[in-house]
């Protein structure tokens, strides 16, 4: 077991508001049916963390579009730095082939996602798991892409190099040490840090109407371009229909987690991307899509993850008891349907006014 020392110093209600993959699900409608948007609106568009991302934010100051993307690109740069597996120097990648047993240094925005991604791990009892990369490769779902179930004795063993259970963290130096060789992933929690992040930095030059958006989390504030709320939808699972959910947010992360355009089959059996570390195998509920409302995106981010494995029932019992506003997709015979958490309802109600 893990010596979680910030475990009785940061409270579930406080973990939501920490400071600070999902399928593609959420369509912005900031230009459609409305006027041209006022000159002191920028917006900006790029690449970073494998994917897109877009901001659309009222001029801080005397800022031009070009130099404001230049500075952006430089931070999301050095996130990348921090925490990509996908770089070989990064500290991610250096703290991942560090051995078991030894204590090291991390940089503060590495700790707390570690932070944030442990008390995740906890409170869906072990549904998001950071080390869960052995079992995601295992099932042809990592870099290298193949079909074909594993046996058991493969899925076995893979279990033994998972467990968040055994990643130890100081909180007074920031230091962590691993009780295993195990190798975290931070991919379900990266672009939603990477948007609060963002969305920090916008605030420090004084925005204070903006839209974020990474790889299709996204965190809003103040008013959109056409002076009301930020408005949002989102997409049904079903890809021969073209509809969506309008949402209307303010001062919000958003994150969508997905399984049904990511699986394989093999002798009529459907095996989602989505992998429950705590059996090693992927998920085998109908729930297909979970958007998550947070002030915090990167809370945002894990949680609909670990909805994702837990199916709907327990999400939504979850969902009551830490008062999250949830919405879900759930396939069933006749096609899809939808139901949420009490505390995402404002949401809708607002948006069908």
């Amino acid at each position: 077991m893990s010596k979680i020392i910030f475990s009785s110093m940061i409270s579930v209600g406080n973990l939501s508001r920490y400071p600070i993959k999902a399928a593609l699900v959420l369509l912005l409608f900031l230009l459609s049916a409305c006027s041209p948007a006022p000159q002191e609106f920028l917006r900006i568009s790029g690449m970073t963390m494998g994917t897109s991302y877009h901001i659309t934010l009222r001029n801080p100051g005397d800022w031009t579009e070009p130099a404001l993307k230049e500075a952006l690109d430089e931070r999301l740069a050095a996130f990348n730095q921090i925490a990509s597996t996908y770089i070989p120097d990064s500290e991610l990648s250096r703290l991942n082939a560090m051995p078991a047993g030894e204590w090291r240094q991390i940089t503060p925005m590495l700790f707390d996602i570690l932070v944030l991604s442990v008390e995740v791990s906890w409170l869906s009892n072990g549904a998001f798991d950071v080390t869960v990369g052995p079992l995601v490769d295992l099932w042809g779902f990592g870099p290298e892409k193949h079909d074909g179930k594993p046996d058991e004795n493969a899925v076995k063993h893979a279990l033994e190099e998972v467990g968040f259970d055994r990643i130890e963290l100081d909180l007074t130096d920031h230091r962590l040490r691993k009780g295993a060789p195990l190798r975290i992933d931070l991919s379900a929690v990266a672009k939603g840090y990477g948007v609060d992040a963002v969305a920090l930095w916008l605030e420090s030059l004084g925005s204070a109407d903006y839209l974020v958006e990474i790889g299709g989390e996204m965190r809003v504030a103040g008013l959109s371009p056409r002076g009301d709320q930020w408005r949002i939808g989102v997409e049904s699972p079903d890809l021969e229909m073209d509809k969506t959910t309008p949402i209307l947010l303010g001062n919000i992360g958003v994150a969508t987690s997905g399984d049904y355009r990511n699986y394989f089959e093999e002798n009529g059996v459907r095996y989602s991307h989505t992998i429950d570390p705590r059996t090693g195998r992927p998920i085998t509920h109908n729930l297909a899509s979970v958007t998550v409302l947070d002030p915090s995106c990167a809370f945002a981010d894990a949680m609909a993850t670990a909805f994702s494995v837990l199916g709907g029932d327990r999400t939504i019992e979850l969902a009551e008891q830490l008062d999250i506003p949830v919405y879900l997709i759930e396939k069933t015979e006749s096609g899809f349907s939808s139901r949420y958490s009490s505390s995402f309802a404002p949401y809708l109600e607002q948006a069908e006014k």
